[in-house]
């Protein structure tokens, strides 16, 4: 007996942001593409990737959101994780091969000196096993298979890094850590970093993102949680577009000027210089894009179109909130 063909998924206009726990296992975009199955959304991207042995914070947007993601790349980020100390990995993690094991004769007093060593700008290379893209292809990819390619030291910084718990002897010595670090730092080489300093050499064990600029892993859902709702649910759990624009100064124009806004034209007002500024429209209230001032003109940068602004309208009210 031949199985019931599938069926086909109708896709349609969805705008806003799902923050999703995301699981260990899959990879962002696999991630991604589920949550987009879900929601039957036709377009969808995310702010950043975790990789695929990292769990937590993982912004998706949809829809016009997708416009704004690349301004959520520079947010700061904070993670917790677990250093196993005296074992040294193929893989900076608890799924790679043993390289090497070292006994752990550090003291606390000697652990708390070196994290401080690690406070500030450091440099960093990535490991291989990240999802940092070589030629459009995930370094993970190239380390399955057994490669390694060239990668170039860069400068990250750390902001926070507290030491929640420790146990530096016994059979399974560790060490757990709450970092508050810039964009693009590698917490897989941190760990193995900060483990090379105290003399034993180490592997994570844990890693999870709590939080991401604004959002933090209390305000997220994970795939079973969505899984599990309604379509009315899953629209509901999406927030508005500006969310994704905190520490922008809110600006509304009347219609006259908003058409002329999206339309790619500057406009002139007594606004004060910004660098970075959420434009909305008076009647009806919308979100109609992003904009910088400068000397008293309002220029256009990524843009709502008419057709974008009219969905969000008829499918999402609370959408069109303005940023507090």
């Amino acid at each position: 007996m031949n199985a019931a063909p599938r069926a086909r998924v109708q896709r349609r206009p969805v705008h806003g942001v799902l923050l999703l726990d995301k699981p260990l296992g899959p990879s962002s975009n696999q991630a991604l593409q589920k949550a987009k199955w879900l929601l039957r959304a036709e377009k969808a991207g995310h702010t950043g990737t975790l990789d695929p042995l990292a769990s937590g914070v993982l912004p998706l947007c949809f829809g016009a959101a997708t416009k704004f993601s690349q301004l959520h790349l520079d947010a700061d980020k904070t993670y917790e994780t677990v250093i196993r100390l005296g074992i040294q990995t193929s893989t900076g993690d608890a799924e790679g091969e043993v390289l090497q094991t070292r006994p752990v004769q550090c003291s606390v007093g000697q652990l708390v000196e070196t994290l401080d060593r690690f406070m500030g700008p450091i440099r960093q290379v990535p490991p291989m096993h990240s999802a940092l893209k070589k030629d459009g292809k995930p370094l993970y990819e190239y380390a399955r298979e057994g490669q390694s390619v060239e990668r170039h030291e860069r400068e990250v910084v750390i902001h926070d890094l507290d030491l929640l718990e420790w146990q530096l002897e016994g059979e399974a010595p560790f060490v757990r850590l709450r970092v508050h670090c810039s964009k693009g730092t590698y917490i897989r080489t941190l760990g193995e970093d900060i483990a090379a300093a105290l003399g034993c050499s180490g592997h994570l064990s844990l890693l999870k993102r709590v939080a991401t600029g604004p959002f933090d892993l209390s305000q997220c859902l994970s795939l079973e949680q969505l899984e599990a709702m309604d379509e009315a649910a899953r629209l509901a759990a999406l927030r508005p577009i500006d969310c994704l624009l905190t520490g922008h100064i809110p600006v509304t124009l009347d219609a006259d000027n908003a058409g002329r806004f999206l339309s790619g034209l500057r406009r002139r007002g007594d606004w004060l210089d910004a660098p970075q500024v959420a434009v909305y429209g008076k009647e009806p209230n919308a979100l109609l894009g992003t904009a910088h001032v400068k000397a008293g003109e309002l220029i256009p940068g990524r843009l709502l179109s008419p057709i974008e602004i009219q969905q969000i309208l008829e499918s999402a009210p609370h959408a069109t909130e303005a940023v507090a």
